[in-house]
């Protein structure tokens, strides 16, 4: 397709965007449910043309050379197709933000004042590679009221396409407008930068993916971005912490799915108890394989790589993991502070003073008090599903539900009340 084609398509979706958003706003929530089934039908009666699609994928993916764990992200078969498709329902089941008062208040001079939330209008969201996506990124956009533009990636083109499209038809049946759940059927890279671009039919971007494209859509965008950029995620281990606790939680944050955002990259481990802490966690991360990297003062107690000064801001996203020797609470808050990414830290103490110190001092989005990190999600956090976590401060921080997707408006009403 020439640049004028892309552009042409792409601007024509964003006018039907649009016209689908007003009329997505003024629908009731019962409204919005029985389409969100429908769409969920609509998954169901053609679940053997999208896993047809999605072996188009498969098979595409292998000849191209991509790795196991990419082609098992890929991967649809039956029970995964009915996962998504209950996960369509359950979001029929979650409470519906729009219309919520945030708060309401009269003037003296006899006006009343309203905050409520409202849906943002269109949303436009990039993202790579998991094709189950496509569903909850457009089903979480409907149960708040927005119209959404959805750019997949390359390798699952032909599964993005087949759901969309399934979700688009079921939920006609039941009232839903057109042009409220649309693909972008092409994946050059062109499009990217025309949706970034158009901020006359696009309210929100959000890009889900690598640093790359995350860089590519801040740089372009005419409207607001919510992102993030990292995952690198911290421990601190306090001297009060029990030790026990201590290792499963570090496990657990590094090991359970190494792959993802909010998974342990740094570990700070107080010096008062380093002699004892490190050779239980060494031990413990060694039975899952995983490669210490340590300063100095580590690697005078256990068996380490030498860590190197670009290992405090990594994110491996692999069965790496960063440790540092700190001589207290406040060296840990400002090693976060300066090499973290503003995603999710945890502090494991017995302490609840400091564990407060600790939480108040930290400028990330989570912060956690023996936890482990893997909890930073929305599902986890009761949202019953994310579209993402952000690590800006304005308008959404940490993963963002259907709240997130709303913004508010000001109702004002009065009797005739004039300034003059």
């Amino acid at each position: 397709m020439t640049s004028e084609e892309i552009r042409e398509q792409i601007y024509t979706m964003g006018k039907k965007a649009r016209a689908a958003a007003l009329a997505l706003a003024v629908l009731s929530e019962e409204e919005k449910n029985e389409i969100l089934r429908a769409m969920a039908g609509g998954i169901r009666e053609v679940s053997d043309a999208i896993l047809e699609a999605n072996a188009r994928d498969i098979s595409a993916g292998a000849e191209r050379g991509l790795s196991k764990a990419m082609l098992d992200r890929l991967r649809l078969d039956g029970s995964r197709l009915e996962a998504v498709a209950a996960g369509v329902e359950k979001v029929a089941t979650l409470a519906d933000p729009v219309g919520e008062s945030l708060g309401e208040w009269e003037r003296p001079n006899g006006i009343r004042i309203q905050q409520v939330r409202v849906p943002i209008g269109v949303i436009g969201i990039i993202y790579e590679s998991r094709p189950n996506v496509t569903s909850d990124a457009a089903v979480l956009c409907l149960k708040s009221g927005n119209a959404t533009i959805l750019r997949g990636g390359s390798e699952a083109i032909h599964s993005n396409r087949a759901l969309a499209e399934a979700l688009q038809a079921g939920g006609e049946k039941a009232g839903l407008p057109e042009g409220a759940v649309q693909l972008i059927p092409f994946t050059d890279r062109e499009s990217v930068a025309v949706m970034a671009g158009m901020d006359q039919y696009l309210d929100l971007i959000i890009p889900r993916g690598g640093k790359g494209l995350i860089e590519t859509v801040v740089s372009l965008a005419r409207m607001p971005v919510i992102k993030h950029y990292d995952g690198i995620c911290h421990a601190y281990i306090h001297p009060r912490a029990d030790l026990e606790m201590a290792v499963n939680i570090v496990v657990d944050s590094k090991t359970q799915k190494p792959s993802v955002c909010n998974a342990l990259e740094t570990l700070l481990v107080d010096e008062a108890i380093a002699g004892e802490f490190l050779p239980l966690v060494s031990a413990a991360l060694a039975e899952k394989k995983v490669e210490l990297r340590g300063d100095e003062k580590t690697a005078a107690i256990i068996e380490v790589k030498a860590a190197e000064e670009e290992d405090w801001s990594t994110e491996y996203l692999d069965d790496i993991l960063a440790v540092k020797v700190v001589d207290s609470v406040e060296r840990a808050v400002a090693h976060i502070n300066e090499y973290g990414s503003q995603h999710t830290e945890v502090i494991v103490t017995q302490d609840t003073e400091v564990a407060e110190k600790f939480m108040r001092e930290i400028d990330s989005a989570c912060v956690f008090h023996n936890v482990s990190t893997r909890f930073s999600d929305g599902e986890e956090f009761g949202f019953g599903a994310e579209i993402g976590i952000s690590t800006d401060k304005l308008h959404a921080r940490g993963p963002m539900g259907l709240r997130e997707l709303t913004s508010y408006q000001y109702r004002v009403r009065g009797d005739g009340q004039l300034k003059a």
